[in-house]
Protein backbone atom coordinates (compact mmCIF):
# COMPACT_ATOMS: atom_id res chain seq x y z
CA UNK A 1 0.00 0.00 0.00
CA UNK A 2 1.23 3.47 -0.88
CA UNK A 3 1.71 6.03 1.84
CA UNK A 4 -0.89 8.17 1.07
CA UNK A 5 -3.38 4.99 0.46
CA UNK A 6 -1.75 4.27 4.17
CA UNK A 7 -2.60 7.88 5.70
CA UNK A 8 -6.15 8.04 4.26
CA UNK A 9 -7.04 4.19 5.45
CA UNK A 10 -5.93 5.83 8.71
CA UNK A 11 -7.86 9.23 8.74
CA UNK A 12 -10.92 7.19 7.84
CA UNK A 13 -10.45 5.09 11.05
CA UNK A 14 -9.76 8.24 13.17
CA UNK A 15 -12.84 9.56 11.55
CA UNK A 16 -15.32 6.52 13.02
CA UNK A 17 -13.30 6.34 16.35
CA UNK A 18 -14.04 9.62 16.75
CA UNK A 19 -17.92 9.31 15.49
CA UNK A 20 -17.60 11.81 13.17
CA UNK A 21 -19.50 11.13 9.67
CA UNK A 22 -17.31 11.31 6.74
CA UNK A 23 -18.64 9.08 3.99
CA UNK A 24 -19.24 11.27 1.30
CA UNK A 25 -16.15 13.52 1.81
CA UNK A 26 -13.27 13.28 0.03
CA UNK A 27 -9.89 13.31 1.98
CA UNK A 28 -7.15 15.31 0.60
CA UNK A 29 -3.31 14.92 1.26
CA UNK A 30 -0.47 17.34 0.28
CA UNK A 31 3.06 18.34 0.65
CA UNK A 32 3.92 21.42 3.16
CA UNK A 33 6.74 23.22 1.11
CA UNK A 34 8.28 23.40 4.56
CA UNK A 35 9.66 20.09 6.27
CA UNK A 36 9.49 21.89 9.64
CA UNK A 37 5.72 21.13 8.64
CA UNK A 38 5.58 17.48 8.17
CA UNK A 39 5.68 15.65 5.23
CA UNK A 40 2.00 15.49 4.38
CA UNK A 41 -1.10 17.72 5.62
CA UNK A 42 -4.60 17.22 5.24
CA UNK A 43 -7.60 19.98 5.58
CA UNK A 44 -10.09 17.30 6.45
CA UNK A 45 -11.02 19.20 9.81
CA UNK A 46 -11.98 22.25 7.89
CA UNK A 47 -14.02 20.35 5.13
CA UNK A 48 -15.62 18.61 8.07
CA UNK A 49 -16.03 21.69 9.82
CA UNK A 50 -17.97 23.71 7.99
CA UNK A 51 -20.13 21.07 6.92
CA UNK A 52 -20.84 20.33 10.53
CA UNK A 53 -20.72 23.89 11.76
CA UNK A 54 -18.06 23.72 13.89
CA UNK A 55 -14.53 25.39 15.05
CA UNK A 56 -11.85 23.59 13.03
CA UNK A 57 -9.43 23.97 15.40
CA UNK A 58 -11.26 22.26 17.82
CA UNK A 59 -12.49 19.60 15.07
CA UNK A 60 -8.61 19.19 13.87
CA UNK A 61 -7.66 18.16 17.92
CA UNK A 62 -10.71 16.01 18.19
CA UNK A 63 -9.45 14.01 14.86
CA UNK A 64 -5.79 14.18 16.18
CA UNK A 65 -6.75 12.36 19.88
CA UNK A 66 -8.13 9.66 17.51
CA UNK A 67 -5.12 9.48 15.23
CA UNK A 68 -2.75 9.09 18.27
CA UNK A 69 -5.03 6.50 19.85
CA UNK A 70 -5.22 4.83 16.47
CA UNK A 71 -1.49 4.94 15.72
CA UNK A 72 -0.58 3.28 19.39
CA UNK A 73 -2.23 0.30 18.02
CA UNK A 74 0.30 0.07 14.97
CA UNK A 75 3.96 -1.25 15.97
CA UNK A 76 4.65 -0.97 12.33
CA UNK A 77 3.52 2.74 11.57
CA UNK A 78 5.07 4.70 8.83
CA UNK A 79 4.68 7.71 10.87
CA UNK A 80 6.75 9.57 13.70
CA UNK A 81 4.23 12.05 14.97
CA UNK A 82 1.03 13.91 13.96
CA UNK A 83 0.39 17.79 15.06
CA UNK A 84 -2.29 20.36 14.28
CA UNK A 85 -1.20 23.31 13.03
CA UNK A 86 -2.80 26.98 11.74
CA UNK A 87 -6.62 26.94 11.09
CA UNK A 88 -7.08 23.58 11.40
CA UNK A 89 -4.60 21.40 9.66
CA UNK A 90 -3.30 18.08 10.59
CA UNK A 91 0.50 17.29 9.35
CA UNK A 92 1.68 14.00 9.08
CA UNK A 93 6.08 13.32 9.96
CA UNK A 94 7.34 10.03 8.58
CA UNK A 95 9.85 7.93 10.25
CA UNK A 96 13.40 7.72 9.56
CA UNK A 97 12.87 4.19 8.99
CA UNK A 98 10.23 4.84 6.20
CA UNK A 99 12.55 7.17 4.24
CA UNK A 100 15.54 4.26 4.83
CA UNK A 101 13.02 1.83 3.64
CA UNK A 102 11.83 3.99 0.63
CA UNK A 103 15.98 4.52 -0.80
CA UNK A 104 16.01 0.45 -0.78
CA UNK A 105 12.88 0.32 -2.77
CA UNK A 106 14.01 2.81 -5.14
CA UNK A 107 17.38 0.55 -5.72
CA UNK A 108 15.36 -2.92 -5.55
CA UNK A 109 12.74 -1.81 -8.34
CA UNK A 110 15.11 0.20 -10.24
CA UNK A 111 13.74 0.92 -14.01
CA UNK A 112 10.20 -0.21 -12.41
CA UNK A 113 10.67 2.44 -9.65
CA UNK A 114 7.11 4.42 -9.95
CA UNK A 115 4.95 1.94 -12.21
CA UNK A 116 1.91 1.73 -10.96
CA UNK A 117 -1.17 -0.94 -11.92
CA UNK A 118 -4.29 1.80 -11.73
CA UNK A 119 -4.76 1.53 -15.41
CA UNK A 120 -3.82 -2.49 -15.68
CA UNK A 121 -7.10 -3.37 -17.58
CA UNK A 122 -7.61 -0.05 -19.57
CA UNK A 123 -6.54 -0.37 -23.48
CA UNK A 124 -5.67 3.17 -24.66
CA UNK A 125 -5.02 4.90 -28.38
CA UNK A 126 -2.94 8.21 -28.27
CA UNK A 127 -3.05 10.09 -31.68
CA UNK A 128 -0.37 12.91 -32.08
CA UNK A 129 1.90 14.47 -34.29
CA UNK A 130 -0.44 14.15 -37.06
CA UNK A 131 1.72 15.58 -39.68
CA UNK A 132 0.79 16.55 -43.46
CA UNK A 133 2.47 14.80 -46.03
CA UNK A 134 4.35 17.24 -48.68
CA UNK A 135 4.95 19.35 -46.05
CA UNK A 136 8.04 19.72 -43.46
CA UNK A 137 7.28 19.33 -39.90
CA UNK A 138 6.81 22.57 -38.55
CA UNK A 139 7.00 23.36 -34.41
CA UNK A 140 3.70 22.59 -33.74
CA UNK A 141 3.71 18.86 -34.18
CA UNK A 142 7.30 18.63 -32.35
CA UNK A 143 5.12 19.78 -29.32
CA UNK A 144 2.14 17.65 -30.42
CA UNK A 145 4.46 14.65 -30.28
CA UNK A 146 6.53 15.92 -27.13
CA UNK A 147 3.10 15.90 -25.25
CA UNK A 148 1.46 12.70 -26.77
CA UNK A 149 4.41 10.68 -26.01
CA UNK A 150 4.96 11.74 -22.92
CA UNK A 151 1.36 10.62 -22.18
CA UNK A 152 1.73 7.59 -23.72
CA UNK A 153 4.41 6.78 -21.61
CA UNK A 154 2.62 7.72 -18.61
CA UNK A 155 -0.28 5.49 -19.10
CA UNK A 156 2.51 2.60 -19.07
CA UNK A 157 3.78 3.51 -16.13
CA UNK A 158 -0.13 3.49 -14.87
CA UNK A 159 -0.24 -0.21 -15.97
CA UNK A 160 -2.37 0.55 -19.41
CA UNK A 161 -1.92 -1.17 -22.73
CA UNK A 162 -1.44 1.53 -24.99
CA UNK A 163 -1.52 1.84 -28.95
CA UNK A 164 0.48 5.00 -30.60
CA UNK A 165 -1.12 6.47 -33.37
CA UNK A 166 -0.40 9.22 -36.11
CA UNK A 167 -3.07 10.75 -38.93
CA UNK A 168 -1.53 12.42 -41.69
CA UNK A 169 -2.98 14.69 -43.99
CA UNK A 170 -2.47 13.33 -47.95
CA UNK A 171 -5.15 14.66 -49.38
CA UNK A 172 -6.75 18.68 -49.94
CA UNK A 173 -6.07 21.32 -51.50
CA UNK A 174 -2.23 21.71 -49.76
CA UNK A 175 -1.47 18.36 -51.64
CA UNK A 176 -2.75 19.78 -54.85
CA UNK A 177 -0.82 22.86 -54.31
CA UNK A 178 2.54 20.65 -54.23
CA UNK A 179 1.76 18.56 -56.72
CA UNK A 180 1.18 21.27 -59.32
CA UNK A 181 4.05 22.53 -57.54
CA UNK A 182 6.12 19.75 -58.36
CA UNK A 183 4.72 19.23 -61.80
CA UNK A 184 6.37 22.65 -62.63
CA UNK A 185 9.15 22.66 -61.26
CA UNK A 186 10.45 19.36 -62.70
CA UNK A 187 9.89 20.58 -65.98
CA UNK A 188 12.43 23.31 -65.25
CA UNK A 189 14.43 21.55 -63.56
CA UNK A 190 14.75 18.27 -66.13
CA UNK A 191 14.01 20.83 -69.92
CA UNK A 192 12.82 18.35 -72.63
CA UNK A 193 12.52 15.35 -70.71
CA UNK A 194 9.35 13.37 -70.85
CA UNK A 195 7.31 12.99 -67.09
CA UNK A 196 8.95 9.36 -66.82
CA UNK A 197 12.18 11.00 -67.25
CA UNK A 198 11.86 13.65 -64.77
CA UNK A 199 10.29 11.45 -62.11
CA UNK A 200 13.25 8.86 -62.75
CA UNK A 201 15.78 11.34 -61.67
CA UNK A 202 13.60 12.60 -58.79
CA UNK A 203 13.62 8.73 -57.34
CA UNK A 204 17.19 8.83 -57.93
CA UNK A 205 17.68 11.69 -55.28
CA UNK A 206 18.78 11.28 -52.20
CA UNK A 207 16.27 11.64 -49.41
CA UNK A 208 16.99 14.97 -48.15
CA UNK A 209 17.16 16.11 -52.02
CA UNK A 210 13.48 14.57 -52.66
CA UNK A 211 12.25 16.73 -49.69
CA UNK A 212 13.86 19.93 -50.42
CA UNK A 213 12.10 19.34 -53.88
CA UNK A 214 9.04 19.07 -52.15
CA UNK A 215 9.17 21.62 -50.05
CA UNK A 216 9.53 24.02 -52.66
CA UNK A 217 7.32 22.51 -54.62
CA UNK A 218 4.23 23.53 -52.07
CA UNK A 219 5.54 26.96 -51.86
CA UNK A 220 5.80 27.89 -54.91
CA UNK A 221 2.26 26.01 -55.45
CA UNK A 222 0.87 27.91 -52.29
CA UNK A 223 2.27 31.04 -53.35
CA UNK A 224 1.04 31.09 -56.98
CA UNK A 225 -2.61 29.92 -55.81
CA UNK A 226 -3.00 32.79 -53.91
CA UNK A 227 -1.65 35.02 -56.56
CA UNK A 228 -3.10 33.70 -59.35
CA UNK A 229 -6.67 33.12 -59.91
CA UNK A 230 -6.24 31.11 -63.06
CA UNK A 231 -3.98 28.64 -61.43
CA UNK A 232 -6.07 28.76 -58.09
CA UNK A 233 -8.96 27.04 -60.03
CA UNK A 234 -6.44 24.58 -61.85
CA UNK A 235 -5.43 23.70 -58.97
CA UNK A 236 -8.95 23.29 -57.22
CA UNK A 237 -9.48 20.55 -59.95
CA UNK A 238 -6.58 19.43 -59.69
CA UNK A 239 -7.13 18.60 -55.92
CA UNK A 240 -10.63 16.96 -57.38
CA UNK A 241 -8.56 14.82 -59.73
CA UNK A 242 -6.21 13.74 -57.25
CA UNK A 243 -8.91 12.76 -54.98
CA UNK A 244 -10.32 10.66 -57.59
CA UNK A 245 -7.31 9.29 -59.06
CA UNK A 246 -8.79 10.96 -62.70
CA UNK A 247 -4.99 12.00 -63.99
CA UNK A 248 -2.55 9.47 -64.20
CA UNK A 249 0.46 12.26 -64.23
CA UNK A 250 -0.67 13.53 -61.31
CA UNK A 251 -0.91 10.73 -59.21
CA UNK A 252 2.51 9.23 -60.23
CA UNK A 253 3.73 12.70 -58.79
CA UNK A 254 1.33 12.19 -55.95
CA UNK A 255 2.75 8.87 -54.96
CA UNK A 256 6.60 9.91 -55.44
CA UNK A 257 5.72 13.17 -52.85
CA UNK A 258 4.44 10.94 -50.27
CA UNK A 259 6.69 8.31 -49.92
CA UNK A 260 9.59 10.63 -49.74
CA UNK A 261 7.72 12.42 -47.02
CA UNK A 262 7.13 9.02 -44.83
CA UNK A 263 10.23 8.27 -45.58
CA UNK A 264 11.63 11.61 -44.01
CA UNK A 265 8.74 11.25 -40.76
CA UNK A 266 9.89 8.21 -40.01
CA UNK A 267 13.28 9.75 -39.57
CA UNK A 268 12.12 12.30 -37.24
CA UNK A 269 9.62 9.87 -34.65
CA UNK A 270 13.12 8.15 -34.95
CA UNK A 271 15.18 10.55 -33.70
CA UNK A 272 12.21 12.28 -31.11
CA UNK A 273 12.18 8.64 -29.46
CA UNK A 274 8.65 7.88 -31.46
CA UNK A 275 7.77 4.75 -32.61
CA UNK A 276 3.98 4.42 -34.04
CA UNK A 277 1.80 1.09 -34.35
CA UNK A 278 -0.88 3.03 -36.46
CA UNK A 279 0.05 5.43 -38.93
CA UNK A 280 -3.44 6.04 -40.76
CA UNK A 281 -3.55 8.42 -43.71
CA UNK A 282 -6.64 11.15 -44.26
CA UNK A 283 -7.15 8.87 -48.19
CA UNK A 284 -7.41 5.75 -45.73
CA UNK A 285 -10.38 7.56 -44.64
CA UNK A 286 -11.75 9.46 -46.39
CA UNK A 287 -15.11 7.05 -48.28
CA UNK A 288 -15.21 5.56 -45.03
CA UNK A 289 -16.22 9.14 -43.37
CA UNK A 290 -18.24 9.69 -46.20
CA UNK A 291 -20.24 6.94 -45.80
CA UNK A 292 -20.82 7.87 -42.19
CA UNK A 293 -22.57 11.77 -43.03
CA UNK A 294 -24.40 9.63 -45.94
CA UNK A 295 -25.89 7.67 -43.79
CA UNK A 296 -26.42 10.08 -40.68
CA UNK A 297 -27.98 12.54 -43.31
CA UNK A 298 -30.92 10.26 -44.01
CA UNK A 299 -31.00 10.04 -39.59
CA UNK A 300 -31.15 13.92 -39.16
CA UNK A 301 -27.85 14.60 -38.17
CA UNK A 302 -26.67 16.55 -41.15
CA UNK A 303 -28.57 18.55 -43.40
CA UNK A 304 -28.19 20.23 -47.13
CA UNK A 305 -27.38 23.86 -47.55
CA UNK A 306 -25.89 25.45 -50.87
CA UNK A 307 -25.27 22.19 -52.16
CA UNK A 308 -22.92 21.32 -48.91
CA UNK A 309 -23.65 18.80 -46.17
CA UNK A 310 -23.44 20.20 -42.80
CA UNK A 311 -23.77 19.84 -39.25
CA UNK A 312 -26.38 22.41 -37.96
CA UNK A 313 -24.52 23.50 -34.88
CA UNK A 314 -26.61 26.16 -34.36
CA UNK A 315 -29.70 24.70 -33.92
CA UNK A 316 -28.47 22.23 -31.46
CA UNK A 317 -30.09 22.71 -27.59
CA UNK A 318 -27.24 24.76 -25.71
CA UNK A 319 -25.31 25.49 -28.79
CA UNK A 320 -23.92 28.49 -27.30
CA UNK A 321 -22.80 27.42 -24.34
CA UNK A 322 -21.18 24.46 -26.15
CA UNK A 323 -19.47 25.97 -28.40
CA UNK A 324 -21.39 24.93 -31.30
CA UNK A 325 -21.23 25.95 -34.37
CA UNK A 326 -22.40 24.93 -38.53
CA UNK A 327 -19.30 22.98 -40.08
CA UNK A 328 -19.70 21.47 -43.84
CA UNK A 329 -18.44 18.11 -43.87
CA UNK A 330 -19.23 17.40 -47.76
CA UNK A 331 -18.45 20.26 -49.67
CA UNK A 332 -20.64 21.10 -52.42
CA UNK A 333 -18.22 19.25 -54.96
CA UNK A 334 -19.17 15.88 -53.17
CA UNK A 335 -15.74 16.24 -51.46
CA UNK A 336 -15.45 14.97 -47.56
CA UNK A 337 -13.94 17.44 -45.35
CA UNK A 338 -11.44 17.37 -42.23
CA UNK A 339 -14.68 16.94 -40.65
CA UNK A 340 -15.96 13.76 -42.22
CA UNK A 341 -12.46 12.51 -42.38
CA UNK A 342 -12.47 12.70 -38.20
CA UNK A 343 -15.68 10.84 -38.01
CA UNK A 344 -14.10 7.76 -40.05
CA UNK A 345 -11.13 8.07 -38.21
CA UNK A 346 -12.52 7.86 -34.49
CA UNK A 347 -15.12 4.86 -35.86
CA UNK A 348 -11.76 3.21 -37.64
CA UNK A 349 -9.76 3.24 -34.11
CA UNK A 350 -12.38 1.52 -32.49
CA UNK A 351 -12.62 -0.97 -35.05
CA UNK A 352 -9.29 -1.66 -34.70
CA UNK A 353 -9.12 -2.71 -31.33
CA UNK A 354 -11.49 -1.88 -28.83
CA UNK A 355 -9.95 0.53 -26.51
CA UNK A 356 -11.47 2.28 -23.24
CA UNK A 357 -10.34 5.84 -24.35
CA UNK A 358 -9.08 7.56 -27.55
CA UNK A 359 -7.20 10.66 -26.91
CA UNK A 360 -6.59 12.90 -29.35
CA UNK A 361 -3.66 15.77 -29.26
CA UNK A 362 -4.17 18.93 -31.66
CA UNK A 363 -3.40 22.39 -31.48
CA UNK A 364 -5.44 24.90 -29.41
CA UNK A 365 -6.04 26.20 -32.98
CA UNK A 366 -8.84 22.80 -33.59
CA UNK A 367 -10.61 23.23 -30.00
CA UNK A 368 -13.47 24.99 -31.70
CA UNK A 369 -13.60 21.97 -34.23
CA UNK A 370 -13.20 19.32 -32.10
CA UNK A 371 -16.28 20.54 -30.18
CA UNK A 372 -18.46 20.29 -33.22
CA UNK A 373 -17.17 16.76 -34.71
CA UNK A 374 -17.45 15.08 -30.70
CA UNK A 375 -21.36 17.01 -30.75
CA UNK A 376 -21.74 15.19 -34.24
CA UNK A 377 -20.40 12.07 -32.98
CA UNK A 378 -22.28 11.80 -29.41
CA UNK A 379 -25.76 11.78 -31.93
CA UNK A 380 -23.83 9.07 -34.72
CA UNK A 381 -21.83 6.62 -32.27
CA UNK A 382 -22.97 7.79 -28.70
CA UNK A 383 -20.65 5.04 -26.94
CA UNK A 384 -17.72 5.90 -29.29
CA UNK A 385 -18.25 9.62 -28.43
CA UNK A 386 -18.22 9.27 -24.77
CA UNK A 387 -14.70 7.45 -24.89
CA UNK A 388 -13.00 10.21 -27.27
CA UNK A 389 -10.99 13.26 -25.85
CA UNK A 390 -9.83 15.67 -26.87
CA UNK A 391 -6.70 17.85 -25.62
CA UNK A 392 -5.72 21.02 -27.33
CA UNK A 393 -1.85 22.50 -26.96
CA UNK A 394 -1.16 25.82 -26.95
CA UNK A 395 1.63 27.27 -29.65
CA UNK A 396 5.46 27.67 -29.49
CA UNK A 397 6.59 31.08 -30.03
CA UNK A 398 9.90 32.74 -31.28
CA UNK A 399 10.34 36.71 -30.81
CA UNK A 400 8.99 37.06 -34.82
CA UNK A 401 5.94 35.38 -33.93
CA UNK A 402 4.17 32.07 -35.29
CA UNK A 403 5.04 31.55 -38.84
CA UNK A 404 3.38 30.20 -41.67
CA UNK A 405 5.19 27.31 -44.03
CA UNK A 406 3.44 28.88 -46.93
CA UNK A 407 5.58 31.63 -46.92
CA UNK A 408 8.86 29.48 -47.31
CA UNK A 409 10.20 31.73 -44.87
CA UNK A 410 9.87 29.30 -41.72
CA UNK A 411 11.67 27.57 -38.89
CA UNK A 412 10.66 23.92 -39.34
CA UNK A 413 11.07 21.15 -36.67
CA UNK A 414 13.94 19.70 -38.42
CA UNK A 415 15.80 22.82 -38.61
CA UNK A 416 15.39 23.70 -34.71
CA UNK A 417 16.32 20.11 -34.14
CA UNK A 418 19.56 20.61 -36.35
CA UNK A 419 20.32 24.02 -35.17
CA UNK A 420 20.06 23.49 -32.00
CA UNK A 421 22.39 20.13 -32.23
CA UNK A 422 24.93 22.19 -33.72
CA UNK A 423 25.00 24.94 -30.80
CA UNK A 424 25.40 21.69 -28.18
CA UNK A 425 28.25 20.31 -30.38
CA UNK A 426 30.17 23.57 -30.06
CA UNK A 427 29.69 23.86 -26.48
CA UNK A 428 30.73 20.06 -26.25
CA UNK A 429 34.33 19.04 -24.84
CA UNK A 430 33.98 15.62 -26.71
CA UNK A 431 31.59 15.93 -29.41
CA UNK A 432 29.30 13.14 -30.29
CA UNK A 433 26.58 13.97 -32.39
CA UNK A 434 24.36 11.33 -30.96
CA UNK A 435 24.58 12.69 -27.67
CA UNK A 436 24.19 16.24 -29.77
CA UNK A 437 20.80 15.37 -30.59
CA UNK A 438 19.51 13.66 -27.82
CA UNK A 439 20.22 16.97 -25.78
CA UNK A 440 18.51 18.94 -28.83
CA UNK A 441 15.65 16.52 -28.14
CA UNK A 442 15.54 17.19 -24.22
CA UNK A 443 16.09 20.79 -24.79
CA UNK A 444 12.90 21.45 -27.00
CA UNK A 445 10.46 18.34 -24.62
CA UNK A 446 11.60 20.28 -21.59
CA UNK A 447 10.13 23.81 -22.89
CA UNK A 448 7.12 21.91 -23.89
CA UNK A 449 6.39 19.68 -20.85
CA UNK A 450 7.04 22.24 -18.12
CA UNK A 451 3.70 23.63 -17.67
CA UNK A 452 -0.03 23.30 -18.86
CA UNK A 453 -0.49 21.35 -22.04
CA UNK A 454 -2.90 24.37 -23.44
CA UNK A 455 -0.51 27.49 -22.66
CA UNK A 456 2.00 28.95 -25.06
CA UNK A 457 5.45 28.37 -25.12
CA UNK A 458 8.11 31.44 -25.55
CA UNK A 459 11.23 29.83 -26.77
CA UNK A 460 14.35 30.53 -26.49
CA UNK A 461 17.29 28.91 -27.60
CA UNK A 462 19.83 29.88 -25.60
CA UNK A 463 17.85 29.11 -22.52
CA UNK A 464 16.77 25.79 -23.52
CA UNK A 465 20.21 24.62 -24.46
CA UNK A 466 21.30 25.32 -20.28
CA UNK A 467 23.33 23.43 -17.89
CA UNK A 468 22.53 25.96 -15.40
CA UNK A 469 18.92 24.73 -14.29
CA UNK A 470 15.26 25.02 -15.69
CA UNK A 471 15.75 22.89 -18.77
CA UNK A 472 16.31 19.64 -20.26
CA UNK A 473 20.03 19.15 -20.47
CA UNK A 474 20.04 20.28 -16.99
CA UNK A 475 17.93 17.41 -15.99
CA UNK A 476 20.17 15.06 -18.27
CA UNK A 477 23.62 16.94 -16.92
CA UNK A 478 22.31 16.13 -13.47
CA UNK A 479 21.63 12.33 -14.24
CA UNK A 480 25.13 11.76 -15.70
CA UNK A 481 26.63 13.67 -12.32
CA UNK A 482 25.08 11.04 -10.68
CA UNK A 483 26.55 8.19 -12.90
CA UNK A 484 30.13 9.45 -12.48
CA UNK A 485 30.10 9.56 -9.29
CA UNK A 486 29.02 5.47 -9.04
CA UNK A 487 31.77 5.04 -11.61
CA UNK A 488 34.41 6.99 -9.75
CA UNK A 489 33.20 5.07 -6.10
CA UNK A 490 33.31 1.76 -8.14
CA UNK A 491 36.87 2.30 -9.35
CA UNK A 492 37.76 2.94 -5.43
CA UNK A 493 36.14 -0.14 -4.08
CA UNK A 494 33.28 1.22 -2.21
CA UNK A 495 29.49 0.15 -3.66
CA UNK A 496 26.63 2.11 -2.62
CA UNK A 497 24.73 0.80 0.44
CA UNK A 498 21.81 2.25 2.17
CA UNK A 499 22.69 3.61 5.53
CA UNK A 500 22.67 7.06 8.11
CA UNK A 501 22.48 9.84 6.20
CA UNK A 502 24.30 13.53 7.12
CA UNK A 503 20.93 15.56 8.06
CA UNK A 504 21.44 17.66 4.50
CA UNK A 505 20.19 15.05 2.94
CA UNK A 506 17.09 15.03 4.47
CA UNK A 507 15.64 17.65 1.86
CA UNK A 508 16.39 14.61 -0.83
CA UNK A 509 15.01 12.22 0.59
CA UNK A 510 12.05 13.43 1.25
CA UNK A 511 11.60 13.75 -2.26
CA UNK A 512 12.52 10.52 -3.66
CA UNK A 513 9.51 8.44 -2.52
CA UNK A 514 6.74 10.92 -3.78
CA UNK A 515 7.86 10.12 -7.70
CA UNK A 516 5.05 6.96 -7.62
CA UNK A 517 2.35 9.77 -6.82
CA UNK A 518 3.75 12.17 -8.63
CA UNK A 519 3.39 9.69 -12.01
CA UNK A 520 0.39 8.79 -10.96
CA UNK A 521 -1.20 12.23 -10.61
CA UNK A 522 0.44 13.54 -14.02
CA UNK A 523 -1.23 10.49 -15.75
CA UNK A 524 -4.56 11.23 -14.13
CA UNK A 525 -4.90 14.55 -15.30
CA UNK A 526 -2.61 14.77 -18.42
CA UNK A 527 -0.31 16.37 -16.68
CA UNK A 528 3.19 15.89 -17.93
CA UNK A 529 4.57 19.70 -16.29
CA UNK A 530 3.96 17.56 -12.73
CA UNK A 531 6.93 15.45 -13.36
CA UNK A 532 9.42 18.06 -14.92
CA UNK A 533 8.66 20.23 -11.96
CA UNK A 534 9.39 17.65 -9.93
CA UNK A 535 12.15 16.60 -11.59
CA UNK A 536 13.87 19.91 -12.10
CA UNK A 537 13.00 20.44 -7.72
CA UNK A 538 14.97 16.82 -7.11
CA UNK A 539 18.05 18.04 -9.46
CA UNK A 540 18.22 21.25 -7.72
CA UNK A 541 17.95 19.79 -4.39
CA UNK A 542 20.85 17.40 -5.50
CA UNK A 543 23.28 20.05 -6.78
CA UNK A 544 23.36 22.18 -3.71
CA UNK A 545 23.97 18.63 -1.41
CA UNK A 546 26.11 17.43 -4.28
CA UNK A 547 28.23 21.26 -3.44
CA UNK A 548 28.08 20.89 0.55
CA UNK A 549 28.84 17.49 0.63
CA UNK A 550 31.52 15.45 0.05
CA UNK A 551 31.08 12.36 -1.45
CA UNK A 552 33.64 9.87 -2.25
CA UNK A 553 35.68 9.41 1.17
CA UNK A 554 37.71 6.59 1.61
CA UNK A 555 38.42 7.02 5.22
CA UNK A 556 34.97 7.00 5.74
CA UNK A 557 33.52 4.26 3.63
CA UNK A 558 30.36 3.31 5.15
CA UNK A 559 29.23 7.23 5.47
CA UNK A 560 30.74 7.41 1.81
CA UNK A 561 28.13 3.89 0.87
CA UNK A 562 25.19 5.52 2.44
CA UNK A 563 25.71 8.93 0.59
CA UNK A 564 26.54 7.07 -3.06
CA UNK A 565 23.00 4.61 -2.44
CA UNK A 566 20.95 8.56 -2.27
CA UNK A 567 22.82 9.08 -5.21
CA UNK A 568 22.34 6.23 -7.10
CA UNK A 569 18.22 6.09 -6.04
CA UNK A 570 18.30 10.05 -7.48
CA UNK A 571 19.93 9.23 -11.13
CA UNK A 572 17.29 5.84 -10.82
CA UNK A 573 14.43 8.35 -10.38
CA UNK A 574 15.99 10.83 -13.06
CA UNK A 575 16.23 8.49 -14.94
CA UNK A 576 12.76 6.99 -15.12
CA UNK A 577 11.23 10.40 -14.82
CA UNK A 578 13.42 11.60 -17.81
CA UNK A 579 11.89 8.22 -19.51
CA UNK A 580 8.13 9.60 -18.94
CA UNK A 581 9.23 13.24 -20.66
CA UNK A 582 10.58 11.22 -23.82
CA UNK A 583 13.68 12.94 -22.85
CA UNK A 584 16.88 10.10 -22.96
CA UNK A 585 19.12 9.97 -20.27
CA UNK A 586 22.68 9.89 -21.77
CA UNK A 587 26.18 8.07 -20.59
CA UNK A 588 27.53 11.22 -20.82
CA UNK A 589 27.49 15.24 -21.55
Amino acid sequence: MHIQETLTTLIRRALERADIANDDVVISLDHPADLKFGDYATNIALVLAKKLGENPQALAKKILAALEAELKNDAATPIKKVETAGAGFINFFLTEKFFTDSLSDILKTGDDFGKNTKLLKEKIIIEYTDPNAFKPLHIGHLMSNAIGESLSRLAQYEGAEVRRATYGSDVGLNVAMAVWGMQKLAAEKFPGTSTDQALAELRSMSLSEKIDFVGKAYVHGAQTYEQNDAVKEEIIQLNHKIYTHADSTANEFYVFGKRASIEHFNEIFQRLGSKFDHQIWESDIAAFGEEIVAAALARGVFEKSDGAIIYPGEKKPDAKARGLHNRVFITSHGVPTYEAKELGLTKKKFELHDFDRSVVITANEQNDYFKVVLAALTEIYPEIAKRTHHIGHGMMRFADGKMSSRTGNVITGEALLTDLAARVLEKMEHRDEKIANQIAVASIKYAVLKQSIGRDVIFDEEQSISLEGDSGPYLQYTFVRTQALLAKAKEQGIAPIVGALPENAAPLTHLLYRFPEIVARAAADYAPQYVTTYLTLVAGEFNRWYAAEKIIDPSAKESSQAKLALAAAIGTVLRNGLWLLGIAAPERM
